[in-house]
């Protein structure tokens, strides 16, 4: 009788993943330009920069009411909402990128988990092999045996 024999080889993905952690935004190389562009996101992208831009697109509105409706609808799209609204929507992109991260982070620690599983597994399975291959041996020799008999 033949005996189970099964080597499981992990994939070299497995290794490679367990070393190189999650991606994260921050893990980012960006040189020089990048760090600027950064810097300056991050400094815009809070919504103390939005009260200061609404602070400054206040101070003229009284010069655009006295403008006419023109003027007035220049003010708010061009001047109020641009300025604004561009640090709203970084304060959102940023709220944005850090729930990325963590779901990047819980999806790397499920799919770490699932391989722990899959470990496990493959050494249960290993020692159901053991517990096949020494059956056999048992079966093998009681069937040598009634061949012998007989």
């Amino acid at each position: 009788m033949a005996a189970i024999d099964f080597q499981h080889v992990p994939h070299p993905r497995i290794a490679a993943r367990k070393e190189a952690g999650p991606p994260k935004t921050v893990d980012e190389h960006v040189g020089i330009n990048g760090k600027i562009a950064l810097s300056l996101t991050t400094a815009v992208g809070t919504m103390w920069c939005a009260y200061v831009f609404a602070v400054l697109a206040l101070i003229v509105l009284p010069d655009a009411i006295q403008g006419g409706t023109l003027t007035l609808i220049q003010w708010v799209s061009q001047t109020f909402i641009q300025l604004v609204m561009l640090s709203v929507i970084m304060v959102g992109q940023n709220i944005l990128g850090k729930a990325s991260d963590k779901r990047s982070e819980m999806t790397y620690k499920d799919a770490e988990a699932t391989f722990h599983e899959a470990g496990q597994i493959q050494k249960h399975l290993i020692a159901q092999d053991e517990a096949l291959n020494a059956l056999l041996d048992k079966v093998g020799a009681l069937e040598a045996q009634l061949i012998a008999k007989a």
